[in-house]
């Protein structure tokens, strides 16, 4: 419930012999109450609305009253969605990709993997391998030709 939507008042009345609280309020059937209150709960109920109208102001100050569209958060994305289409596209791209991956012979997999997802050198593989870095480059180059042949095959198709 909003400060500004609330559904009782309260009500101070002050004689020369004593200070009376009270809160009145309409029920549920429409019928109007008015209730003497001790004066630790009338000042419970103030705190209460102070806190209240303190929350409101908060959620006016911090709240954007600008209409956001599709349109207004793409032009604040820092990189704008794909449509379906194009996701769709790249995973199956990515797919195939892991397919020919996987029917590369087992020394160029694995040498083609260690060079592209783990980014090591020629010379970190071929120590890894107990060989030269030149056969791990030739073994590196056959595996991308291999993969780039499937890709534009499937491309192409």
């Amino acid at each position: 419930m909003l400060f500004r939507d609330m559904v009782y008042t309260l009500r101070e009345v002050t004689s020369p012999y004593c200070t009376r609280y009270f809160i009145s309020f309409k029920d549920g059937q429409e019928v109007f109450h008015n209730i003497e209150v001790s004066e630790e709960l009338y000042i419970e109920f103030r705190k209460l609305e102070r806190i209240n109208r303190n929350l409101q102001q908060f959620n006016e100050r911090h709240s954007e009253y600008s209409e956001l569209t599709e349109t207004t958060l793409n032009r604040r994305a820092l990189r704008l969605p794909q449509n379906v289409d194009e996701l769709i596209i790249e995973e199956e791209q990515a797919e195939l990709l892991h397919k020919t991956i996987a029917v590369l012979p087992e020394i160029q997999r694995r040498r083609f993997l260690l060079y592209h997802e783990y980014d090591l050198n020629y010379y970190q593989i071929g120590a890894m391998e107990y060989c030269t870095p030149q056969a791990v480059r030739r073994s590196v180059i056959i595996a991308r030709e291999k993969v780039k042949a499937q890709m534009k095959q499937y491309l192409c198709a």
